[in-house]
């Protein structure tokens, strides 16, 4: 008897899942509208805000630019984390995705589709994490 290992259907489309993400990222970061809405919001940390002299504006821009995904730094494709270097510190920046009516509380169940998913960057110092 052989037995061939099936490509799960049900799995989301991780290069769906990364495109919204870097259009989420360039509406909220760099104010790149997007081809279909996404819904999202964005945080910045007390320390990315206290940086002060424009420091946050540059960590904004440069979260936005990103672009460098590998597999060392994206292994799941989703394009959902990243670290750039602003005035010498390290900024890192997450993606998380929840269930559009969960109040934050639940994972998106499709994080492929953009109408149930809510995204949510955080841009944060490396050192505070």
């Amino acid at each position: 008897m052989t037995s061939t290992a099936q490509p799960q259907t049900d799995r989301p489309d991780s290069s769906v899942i990364a495109a919204q993400n870097d259009a989420f990222r360039k509406l909220a970061c760099l104010g790149v509208p997007p081809a279909q809405p996404i819904q999202g919001r964005m945080h910045v940390t007390r320390s990315i805000m206290e940086a002060g002299d424009g420091f946050m504006a540059e960590a904004v821009k440069a979260t936005g630019m990103f672009e460098t995904f590998e597999p060392e730094n994206d292994p799941e494709g989703w394009h959902d984390f990243g670290a750039v270097e602003v005035r010498g510190e390290t900024v890192f920046w997450k993606l998380d995705l929840y269930e559009a009516d969960s109040d934050f509380r639940y994972g998106a169940e499709a994080p492929d589709n953009p109408a149930t998913t809510m995204r949510v960057l955080t841009i944060m110092l490396a050192r505070d994490w």
